[in-house]
Parts: C-alpha cells; structure tokens; sequence
C-alpha cells in the first residue's frame, strides 16, 4: 500500500477485529494507518505489541482519524456506541463498515445521525482462521470506491459476496455466519458413530477432519457441482449409496431446508428486536 492508503478505526478489538488487521497487515496494509478502540487496555496493549497498530480507550479519538470505520462491537453494545460517536461520524463523514451480526442499516443510519454511507456485513467465524465467507450489502450512499474499501478490510479474512439487498442478508446468515455450527454438528455425529463402529477416537477425529477438509477442496477446485461430485464418488450397489439411501430415508434435504428457513427467521426477529428504541 501507498502513503495514500486510506486510515482505518476499529471501534472494539475483539477476535475478529483481531483476524482483520491480522489479514489487513498480511497483505501488507500500513500498521501505522490502523487505529483500535476498546475499553479494554489489556487487550489493547496485545494489539500493539502484535501489530503496532495506534489504541486507545476514546472511540470518537480512533474516528476522528477515519477514513472507514468499522463497527466490530457486540451487537447489543451498538446503539450506545453509535450514539456516543455520532457527532464524530457527522463531522467527519467516514464510510462505515459493520460486523456487528443482526442490526440493520436503517438502524445503524439512524443512531449515527443519518445520511451515513454504511457497508454491512455478515462475516463467518472461518475468518479467524483467515478462511471466511462475507455477505456484504451497500447502501446507497456508499460509492464505488468506498465498496472497494469495504471489500478489501472484509477479503484479508477470506472470501466476499456483493447481495442486491439488505434482506438477501437475513439468508447469508442462515447459511455462511450459522453454517460452521452446522458442520461442526455433522462432524461430531460421524465421530460418534464411527466410534460406535469401533474406531479409536483419535482416529474418528482425525479422519472425520481430514475427510470434511478434503470434500471442501476438492469442491473448491473443481468445476461441478456439488451434485456431480457426489454422484462421481457413489458407485450403484456399493457402500456410498447405501449410506446415502439412509440419509434420504429420513428426509435429510427437507431437514435442511427446514434448519436455514428457521436461522432465517430468527435473523429477521433479532434484526427487530436489537433495532427497536
């Protein structure tokens, strides 16, 4: 990055604030164009040693130097927070970035005195291992090269989506931000059965990651579908698609559908309730 790179606060430096200036630095953004706040002096000094990036306590001192602010603090914490820096955000007139899962732009716009250019996201807990998925949604106030701003801070951590509207976003939650937790389900179940089966648990464990981290690559790489992919590994008559008459037996893609409409949902029902005055 050039002596031009745009300045960057981050309003909380929690884990996954942490994972974006990791990423951000990584891909060689200046240090010394990063600014953290945080109650927390402990964890501030963490981030300095690490990354010798500028903190401090005051979130409208780390605004003030902003070009993009991003809102990484817990989401029911957001509206006092939004509210404490409104009159910076207005002085200043920053691109807003928001990792806080659940509060709409309207919201957000609201509480930092309006007329904001707001880029929400919905990030995954991959990120902390710098591989995650971002929805990321525009309002229109954000220009061309504020998205372009928003999707670099969001790509250090992984992979980022553009959707065409807020509520497209409700959806990437059921999906990316809740699908780890989902996996995480699947593989604790197949450790338990092949245990069953008589498999040490190490081995369970091992082979349960290494197969799940497998089938993600070779889906990543390849250009079939993920439907083509299993078809290509079930041979008629054999063990695949014995265990795959099973799975559908108990109406495993209904399951599915009906677990995401549910995260969906709530996405929809938290939205409303953090968003209310």
């Amino acid at each position: 990055m050039s002596n031009e790179s745009p300045t960057l606060a981050f309003i909380g430096g929690g884990n996954m604030a942490r994972s974006l200036i990791g990423g951000l630095i990584a891909d060689q953004f200046e240090a010394d164009r990063i600014w953290v706040a945080d109650p927390h002096a402990e964890g501030l000094g963490r981030l300095r040693a690490e990354f010798a990036v500028h903190t401090t306590t005051d979130n409208c001192a780390a605004a003030a130097h902003a070009d993009v602010m991003i809102l990484a603090v817990k989401p029911q914490a957001l509206r006092e927070v939004a509210g404490e820096l409104s009159q910076t955000v207005q002085a200043h007139r920053p691109l807003v970035v928001s990792i806080a899962a659940g509060i709409r732009e309207i919201d957000i716009n609201r509480w930092l005195g309006g007329d904001v250019a707001i880029v929400r996201t919905m990030p995954n807990t991959p990120a902390l291992v710098k591989s995650g998925a971002t929805g990321l949604y525009a309002n229109p106030l954000v220009s061309a090269s504020q998205r372009e701003l928003a999707e670099t801070v969001m790509r250090s951590v992984g992979v980022t989506l553009w959707v065409d509207g807020e509520e497209q976003l409700d959806a990437v939650t059921a999906l990316s931000g809740s699908g780890p937790a989902y996996f995480f389900l699947f593989m604790e179940y197949l450790e338990a059965a092949a245990r069953e089966l008589g498999l040490s648990a190490e081995a369970a464990h091992l082979l349960t990651l290494e197969t799940a981290f497998g089938a993600a690559r070779m889906a990543l790489s390849s250009k079939e579908s993920t439907a083509e992919l299993r078809q290509r590994v079930t041979s008629p008559g054999g063990t695949t698609e014995k265990a795959l008459q099973q799975f559908e037996a108990g109406d495993f893609e209904q399951l599915v559908k009906t677990a995401l409409r549910a995260a969906c949902e709530r996405s929809k029902e938290l939205a409303e309730i953090l968003g209310s005055d």
